[in-house]
């Protein structure tokens, strides 16, 4: 088993903190750009931290890195591949659920109700 340098966990947990405070007082600044770049950016840099400081992934062999670097590829593959389908609102084929027409025009009196 190699030794690994003693990480300073209340430091990090600190770090993680301030991360979390600035990720959740980036929106409140109303502007998208601001908004994309605290919470996709912050939760990355948060990740990271985790993984090195907590899960010890620096000291695991090279394979589990690159196992993980692939699994997060594909997954981001999948999410590329299926969001244009699955995000769209309307399109051929496509039917509108219940749920999504009911808050579109509330039922009036006399409507059923589909349960």
């Amino acid at each position: 088993m190699s030794e690994h340098a003693h990480t300073n966990y209340v430091k990090i947990w600190g770090i993680l903190v301030v991360l979390l405070v600035v990720s959740v007082l980036g929106p409140l600044l109303g502007h998208p750009v601001v908004t994309l770049v605290t919470a996709f950016g912050i939760a990355v840099v948060k990740a990271y931290l985790v993984a090195r400081n907590f899960m010890h992934i620096n000291v695991e062999p090279r394979f589990v890195t690159y196992m993980m670097a692939t699994v997060l590829v594909f997954m981001l593959l999948f999410f590329a591949g299926s969001s244009p389908d699955v995000m769209k609102a309307e399109g051929q084929g496509w039917k509108k659920p219940s749920w999504i027409a009911a808050q579109a025009h509330p039922p009036t009196e006399g409507e059923g109700h589909d349960h």
